[in-house]
């Protein structure tokens, strides 16, 4: 499995400047309390690798998984991987880190 760990200043900048899709995969109450402004849900629970090859297809940006603190965003990445889509990008800190380091976040 291909795993390329991101950093908070990296997911930042790629948010910021458009090159970024951040895949949410915390379940839809963990995203509703709270979440990093513009990613979208898919929660690992449910994980479609066809519904997850639709939007990257759709959105053209980098995909990058992010989950509470970097485990499940790694299961989601084998889960994509495994399906053949070229995906390999997560959040190591996820959520606790950026809420932890006093980012924005949306509720």
């Amino acid at each position: 499995m291909n795993v390329v760990d991101l950093d908070r200043d990296t997911v930042k900048t790629g948010l910021a400047d458009g090159t970024i899709l951040l895949i949410d995969v915390r379940e839809p109450h963990e995203y509703a309390s709270g979440h990093i402004p513009g990613s979208v849900t898919h929660p690992l629970s449910t994980f479609d690798p066809d519904a997850i090859a639709a939007l990257v297809s759709e959105d053209g940006r980098r995909p990058v998984f992010s989950c509470a603190a970097g485990v499940r965003s790694v299961h989601a990445l084998a889960a994509a991987q495994r399906a053949g889509l070229a995906i390999d990008a997560h959040y190591i800190g996820g959520f606790k880190d950026w809420y932890g380091a006093g980012e924005p976040i949306t509720r």
